[in-house]
């Protein structure tokens, strides 16, 4: 099995930070991306950002120059800072980790963590 934990949520006034830690643990080869996506209530799912194991990071448009992921993907964590929070960042964020379980590559998704932006 494998389990995905984020840890980090809150609550924060518009302009302030959080950031959001994931690690991943169990039964796995290796982790060869891990990323966040979020969903606020009567909105879709949106991918906010990933990394992948050669460091490169990718981020939706709405959160580009507000948000950076660091991680070490070789020791199965990474974490999302998170700045210049808006009203609209309200969400729950989900870690998700690709992991690598004998010869399939599988995603996991840990159990969410609410971040709340007051304006």
């Amino acid at each position: 099995q494998v389990q995905v934990t984020e840890s980090g949520g809150g609550l924060v006034q518009a302009g302030g930070s959080l950031t959001l830690s994931c690690a991943a643990s169990g039964n796995f080869l290796r982790i060869t991306a891990m990323g966040w996506y979020r969903q606020a209530p009567g909105k879709e799912r949106e991918l906010v950002g990933s990394i992948d194991s050669s460091g490169t990071t990718k981020f939706a448009d709405s959160v580009k120059g507000r948000f950076t992921i660091s991680g070490d993907i070789a020791k199965n964590t990474a974490s999302l800072q998170m700045n210049s929070l808006k009203p609209e960042d309200t969400a729950v964020y989900y870690c998700n980790a690709l992991v690598v379980v004998g010869s399939q590559t599988l995603r996991r998704e840990g159990q969410g963590t609410q971040v709340t932006v007051s304006s």
